[in-house]
Order: C-alpha cells, then structure tokens, then sequence
C-alpha cells in the first residue's frame, strides 16, 4: 500500500507534514535515487534520502501513538529552534527513538496552559484543521470596563483583520474592580484569536491560559513545565474524534497498576526543579521563573580566641595602657571597700 511521501516522512519523526511539504517542494528529498516532488507516493520498500542522508520509515504497525500533556509556562516559545535563544516548549520534553513529538497547535509566548504533543502526525494536523470544530477553553483576565452589549458582541461576533471571529461561551470568573477573569471557549485556533477578540473592544488582556482542549484538562496538580503521558482511553477519545480507528497499545501503564497521583505530582516537580536547576547552572536564563538552587554552605568562622596577646601593640595602645591601667588586672578596691575591709579586721579581733 503507497502513502504520501510527506506523510510517510512525518511518521519517520523528521519533521511535521507541513514541514516535509515544504521539503520536498525545495527538491531535497529523493526515492530510489530520483528527486521527489510535491504530491509523489511511495511504499514501504523505497529508499528514501533528505538531504543525503538514508531515512529508516517505520512500518504503521510498529508505531504506538503518544500524547503528552504539557503545562506550558509563560515566555516559552512553541518552535523547535529560536534564533533569539529563548527556551521552548521541547525543552523540556522526554526523549524518544526513531520518532519525535509534534505539537497540535500552539500558545503564544505570554500565553501558559494546556499543550498537547503528539508522536502521531497525523493525529496532529486533524486536531488542529479547522473541519473537526475542537473545543478549546481558556481563562482570560482582562483588565477595562466590560458591560453585557460588549459580552454580547463577543457571542454573536466582530469582525476581525483575518476575518469574522467570536466565542461560543463567555463565562464570568470574578475578580476585582477594573481586573476581571472570565472562561471563554472557541473552535478556531487562528493566531492570537482569543486577544485580538478582546482588544477589539479596547479591552487589554493582562492574564491568558488554556485550561481545556476537547475533553483533556489542564491537570491542576500538574505544575508549569511539566508534562504527563495520557492513558489510552484519552488517546482513543482524540482518535475517535477526528475519524482514526483505535490504538490498541499504550506505553503508559495501567490505572490500577500505576502509582498514586500524589507521587506522580511530586515526581514531576522535582523533574521540572532539575531541569530549572540545570538550565541556570548551565547559564541561561528561566524566563518567569525563580530558581531554587541551593546556596552553598559557607564555613563557620572558628570562635575568637579569648585574651589573645598582639605583640605588635601600637604605640598609641601602649599609652592608653600606661594611663587607664590593664583592663585584664583585677582593679584596685576603692576608699569605700578598703573602710569595710578594714572595719571588718576590728570586729575579728
């Protein structure tokens, strides 16, 4: 059975299939020895080299589809490679062989929340098309006056510079005074939607996180910049919503067989605390988060030695000496002690 050579490329983990696209069209990719073009098929028995080098294709019964969910923190860029050199979400994330993690969709860099990878190209780019309507949830404070016309324009629509855009369900979240929070879900994942929606009523996002993504949750025992494996239940749910048959196999363990939330929680903060600690140690910087080295322990300064004698007194010391007496001799009794002393002598004879 023939596949897609972009397709067939993506599940080899050397890129997503936009990227191999892309690829393909710049006549980097050649199969049996012939440059590929845009749109060409290829089955399991073809040679195939990106840029030279000979790519090893899985077969589609030996791929296991994985899903991470991710807790992404503020100032953390969703690319592979920044040139700025700021850190990004596959930082953090566990290495895999003869595959690799892509994104569904993504979060702009002062955006933190939920951010699902997957090893399964596929599943990513029908999660993120436009076609299949999945949900996505945020919490968004906003910082101005919000009446309930502006709610209401923000539910039928506004228009924007991409196009028309609005939320399927404004919920309010509370706050104080001008600072309110409020959860506003949508079925578009177009740049920078959930912002531009707000600051077409002159309303400033201060605060934005996804929180929901379909039915997967943002875990809230999950700590920024850690991650966790879904269970097949949850991979098969993605699965079945975009129209994928089911995976039968899942490298997470069973419920009953795996440990307690509790130190699943703790095992993830201390991942997520030594990789904090080995980023700073390394010499970059951890934007929105204070690091938690330990100081090193500084010798206690050995306890001065009592009536230490200086042989280099100064000469001014000497004359104080000289004119005060020794502190260090015992001082003299004055007319008051010696009148008791002496009166004491005459009653003891």
């Amino acid at each position: 059975m023939s596949e897609k050579l972009q397709k067939v490329l993506a599940r080899a983990g050397v890129g997503s299939r936009r990227e191999m696209e892309t690829v393909i069209s710049e006549g980097r990719v050649s199969v049996n020895g012939k440059i590929a073009t845009l749109g060409d098929r290829v089955d399991a028995s073809a040679a195939i080299r990106v840029d030279g080098h000979q790519i090893t294709v899985p077969s589609v019964t030996d791929v296991i589809c994985r899903v991470l969910a991710y807790h992404k923190p503020e100032g953390e860029v969703c690319t592979r490679h920044d040139p700025e050199g700021r850190p990004t979400v596959f930082d953090r994330l566990p290495r895999i062989k003869d595959s690799r993690w892509v994104a569904v969709g993504r979060l702009d860099v002062n955006t933190s929340g939920l951010l699902l990878f997957t090893t399964d190209g596929e599943l990513a780019n029908r999660l993120m098309h436009p076609s299949h309507e999945v949900e996505r949830e945020y919490a968004v404070r906003v910082f101005g006056e919000v009446t309930e016309g502006m709610l209401q324009k923000l539910r039928h629509g506004v228009q924007l510079e991409d196009g028309p855009a609005k939320f399927d369900k404004i919920t309010a979240g509370g706050g104080e005074g001008l600072n309110q929070w409020y959860n506003v879900t949508l079925c578009e994942g177009r740049n920078r939607e959930v912002r531009r929606l707000w600051e077409s009523l002159d309303v400033q996002v201060s605060r934005l996180m996804r929180i929901r993504y379909g039915d997967i949750k943002l875990d809230k025992t999950l700590p920024r910049g850690g991650w966790v494996e879904l269970q097949l239940p949850q991979v098969n749910y993605l699965r079945k919503m975009v129209g994928l048959v089911p995976e039968e196999r899942s490298k997470v363990f069973a419920v009953e067989e795996r440990r307690s939330e509790f130190k699943q929680a703790a095992q993830i903060r201390r991942a997520v605390r030594r990789h904090r600690e080995r980023t700073i140690l390394q010499g970059e910087e951890v934007v929105g988060e204070t690091p938690t080295i330990p100081r090193p322990k500084t010798p206690r300064a050995a306890a001065p030695v009592k009536h230490q004698r200086d042989d280099d007194v100064s000469w001014e010391n000497a004359r104080k000496r000289l004119r005060d007496g020794d502190p260090r001799k015992k001082a003299a009794p004055n007319a008051n002690n010696r009148q008791r002393i002496t009166r004491a002598g005459k009653t003891g004879r």
